[in-house]
């Protein structure tokens, strides 16, 4: 007997139900395969592909086919040891995608723009609505109590697409906040995340009223949160720019970035070299501003040592609990009297303000796309993470066929 196209694709269906339990598959919309692949973090350095059937779209989700999406050192982090205890877990929310199908309910994005099946699009963080936070400090939503983010959501018996580690992402939660980016090549588009970031960080800096086309800026750690923050700097009219890392490469990549200055610790091995460096660049006082990029205490802890009295320090580097470290607070912060801020995640409210920076970035020929070293398909993400690990490239980011 022969089939076709049609009768293959719901036999398809019927089978991979009744493989995992959940019954009758929904009827796939024209144009919409049957089923979709997924990266699962099954355990410590463990990700493995997985199928199941497709969603149906309710009346207020998006199906998304994923292009790509960036591994962020977040992802890394839960790879090594699921510290958080969120296997399995699809991983990935810096991604980005083409709208496939949207609920009945769905018109615009979180920015009003209206939105239509073949968009691009972007997610952002998912906020309770509930909380203090959230009711008292509603443009705070990234330190509500109960934050989520696709890509950090437990995988459950009837949602699989939770993350942008996958062929297809279907955006359903209460709370969700997402973007059209049409305007952006997929490269900004899986850059926009982390770029958010530092968007977030230059305005809790610039909260402190230090920063101008004459304030002298140094970036400590040139990571790719390091590296895009020097961009984000740049951008800004920052002229200025004094970069700390002990990799040469990714201080060749600052200097392209913006960065006019560059200290290698591995050249300047003591503090007190590495200090006289800064200083012997800003007139004998120390930066202006400090923004701390790397997750290493100890290298957060030499960093007050370079902000001068009266300056500002932005502390940004540690997304999850790397350790402790020890200071005199008399002398690196009281007897200077510095302006010290912290930075954590974003907001949705910072995305069309770093949608902005990518555009502008494009218009000063600020070559952030050159982050990206490395892309992987789906089947190699633990390559991935093993390449970023080994700081063989600087971003590295899952690429759909």
């Amino acid at each position: 007997m022969e089939l076709n196209a049609s009768q293959v694709e719901s036999i398809v269906r019927d089978v991979l139900a009744q493989m995992t339990g959940n019954g009758a598959a929904p009827v796939a919309a024209a144009g919409i395969p049957a089923t979709a692949k997924v990266a699962m973090l099954t355990g410590p350095k463990s990700i493995e592909v997985k199928e199941y059937p497709m969603p149906e779209v309710g009346d207020n989700d998006i199906l998304v086919k994923v292009e790509g999406c960036g591994v962020c050192g977040t992802d890394v982090h839960e790879w090594k040891g699921d510290p958080f205890g969120l296997a399995p877990v699809v991983l990935g929310h810096e991604g980005t995608g083409e709208i496939l199908a949207l609920g009945k309910n769905v018109k615009v994005d979180t920015a009003g723009k209206p939105l239509k099946v073949g968009d691009k699009i972007v997610t952002s963080v998912i906020s309770c609505g509930e909380c203090k936070i959230c009711r008292m400090h509603p443009a705070k939503t990234n330190l509500c109590d109960k934050q989520g983010i696709f890509g950090l959501i437990p995988d459950s018996a009837d949602k699989h697409l939770n993350g942008w580690f996958a062929t297809h992402l279907l955006i359903s939660a209460k709370g969700a906040t997402y973007f059209e980016v049409n305007d952006l090549d997929v490269q900004e588009r899986m850059l926009l995340e982390l770029a958010c970031v530092c968007v977030h960080s230059y305005n809790r800096a610039n909260s402190t009223g230090l920063m101008n086309f004459n304030t002298k800026v140094l970036v400590q750690g040139c990571g790719p949160v390091g590296l895009m923050q020097i961009a984000v700097l740049r951008a800004a009219g920052i002229n200025h720019i004094i970069a700390v890392d002990g990799n040469e490469k990714r201080l060749n990549m600052a200097k392209k970035l913006g960065a006019k200055t560059t200290v290698n610790f591995r050249e300047a091995t003591t503090l007190e070299d590495r200090i006289a460096r800064v200083k012997g660049v800003t007139e004998g006082l120390g930066a202006d501003f400090v923004f701390q990029c790397t997750g290493a205490p100890p290298a957060a802890a030499d960093a007050y040592s370079y902000v001068r009295r009266g300056g500002g320090f932005c502390e940004m580097g540690f997304f999850v609990n790397n350790g402790e470290f020890s200071i005199n607070p008399h002398f690196a912060m009281c007897n200077k009297e510095i302006n010290l801020v912290g930075s954590w995640d974003y907001s949705a409210e910072d995305y069309p303000t770093t949608m902005a920076f990518l555009l502008q970035a494009r218009e000063m020929n600020i070559p952030i796309k050159e982050l990206i070293t490395h892309s992987f398909p789906l089947d190699q993400l633990n390559k991935a993470m093993e390449v970023n690990i080994a700081q063989e490239g600087i971003k590295v980011c899952y690429l759909a066929d």
